[in-house]
């Protein structure tokens, strides 16, 4: 079965998406965002900002595991300082956007044809002199003269490129002719056998996900699409499209679909100008529990509001629980932001009876190895083993817990702090479950963090368990 790549191009579609330019903490965001979900390469706008462009740049390929498919406008020829910002990366990749209609190539290189593949070969060769992985972009390739698009993707392979994309910039193009576009340039250009083709489909016609569909069956390696709607492909239409039709079709994508809707949730709220009327969390932001504080005057209604804004649907019992603790901790510290309130909430509300117990635990990690859990579990005196291998040493606890219950619960919200200081400092976790609608919290603390995390997902376990039976 084929592997189908997918490139998001959310943060190089940004401009288009709102008013203002993205801050550095949102570019960083929105790049963990995609990496959680296992995005085959992230694709970064050319550097325009100068020394922040490059800054961000440098800050996003020291922290995800995605391949960084750096762009570089053919006109501008800024190749070494674009390389140098994303140099360090895991798997950078070097990306020469060039237009090869002719009215692109004469409005922003002002050159003919001639004068454009010379320019191709000589920039792709420069690419290749600093990245081993050069993409070679051909813009509004739909309207090119199709003897030149083929001379230009040729100059471009035997120049060094090793990747091709095929952008219908202008949306004129229907499934079929996205299709025979795709078999044509395989047809036409000798060296394709050895590189990988990804296409770009507009959704202008409305028509992006039915090109993309007819694209892979007819050779495409990988689609470049958006987390969110920005005139291409989305992830949430490609996973659809994969999971009704990718065994008939004989393929597969790599991305992390179980925490899809809620990712693109917080993206789609970060990329709106208008973020108080869109938050998926209400007033809260992504994860910005500082928004709302609440102090010793507030009433239970206003608590229960906040506890509701939060995701919980708790009984009028829990709610007085809840609102009883929250009352102890303001009279001491004056006011309670909803990250205490979360963990007031974990501890306090929904206890219940134990059905899972946590027996023992092994964990191995390091920078060299990749992390695995070996959990023992004890339910109702029997003892039961899993294993998990995962990215980190909590998401592989994690996982190897899934593999026991034989049950997968979406991860709302996780949490870790500090409760005490010092080299024996306790850490608090705070695991948000979410299941048929309703959250789940639980809460654990200990000196070691990963145990504390592993006794909150137990927690929130057996307050599901509970609620279930």
């Amino acid at each position: 079965m084929k592997t189908i790549k997918i490139i998001d191009m959310t943060l190089s579609a940004s401009a288009s998406l709102r008013d203002a330019a993205l801050s550095f903490k949102e570019k960083l965001e929105i790049a963990r965002t995609l990496d959680r979900l296992k995005v085959d390469a992230i694709e970064l706008p050319a550097i325009a900002g100068g020394k922040a462009d490059v800054l961000a740049n440098k800050t996003i390929a020291a922290t995800v595991s995605a391949a960084l498919s750096a762009a570089v406008d053919i006109a501008a020829g800024n190749i070494e300082e674009t390389w140098e910002s994303v140099r360090t990366a895991r798997h950078p990749q070097l990306n020469l956007l060039t237009p090869v209609s002719p009215v692109q190539m004469e409005y922003t290189c002002h050159k003919k044809a001639p004068a454009m593949l010379e320019a191709i070969r000589t920039q792709v060769a420069k690419c290749r002199f600093y990245c081993e992985n050069v993409e070679f972009t051909a813009v509004d390739a739909s309207r090119a003269e199709p003897d030149f698009l083929y001379a230009a993707v040729d100059a471009a392979i035997n120049a060094g490129a090793n990747r091709v994309t095929l952008c219908d910039t202008s949306g004129v193009l229907l499934p079929d002719e996205f299709a025979a576009f795709v078999k044509n340039l395989r047809a036409n250009v000798d060296g394709m056998a050895n590189v990988e083709l990804y296409v770009q489909p507009s959704d202008e016609m409305g028509m992006a996900l039915a090109c993309a569909a007819a694209a892979i069956p007819a050779g495409a390696d990988g689609v470049k699409c958006t987390a969110v709607p920005a005139g291409y492909p989305t992830l949430e239409m490609l996973a659809r499209f994969a999971r009704t039709k990718g065994a008939a079709l004989d393929f597969n994508i790599g991305l992390r679909t179980t925490e899809l809707t809620r990712a693109v949730g917080q993206l789609e709220w970060m990329l709106n100008s208008q973020k108080e009327d869109t938050s998926p969390m209400g007033n809260l932001g992504i994860g910005e529990t500082a928004n709302v504080t609440l102090d010793i005057n507030d009433t239970i209604g206003e608590v229960v509001k906040v506890v509701r804004q939060l995701g919980y649907e708790l009984s009028d019992e829990d709610n007085s629980r809840v609102f009883d603790a929250f009352r102890r901790v303001a009279s001491r510290k004056h006011f309670v932001g909803t990250k205490e309130l979360d963990a007031i909430i974990a501890s306090t509300a929904l206890q219940v009876p134990s059905t899972y117990h946590i027996e023992n635990y092994v964990i191995n990690s390091g920078n060299v190895i990749t992390a695995t859990a070996n959990i023992l579990l004890d339910r109702n005196g029997e003892k039961i083993r899993g294993v998990g291998v995962g990215d980190g040493p909590i998401d592989a606890a994690f996982l190897a817990i899934e593999q026991i219950i034989g049950h997968h619960y979406e991860l709302d919200d996780f949490q870790i702090q500090t409760v005490t200081e010092g080299r024996d400092a306790m850490g608090s976790a705070l695991v948000k479950l979410r299941a048929d609608g309703r959250v789940y919290s639980g809460n654990g603390i200990s000196t070691d963090i990963i145990g504390a995390s592993i006794r909150a997902y137990i927690s929130a376990l057996n307050k599901i368990v509970y609620e279930e039976a």
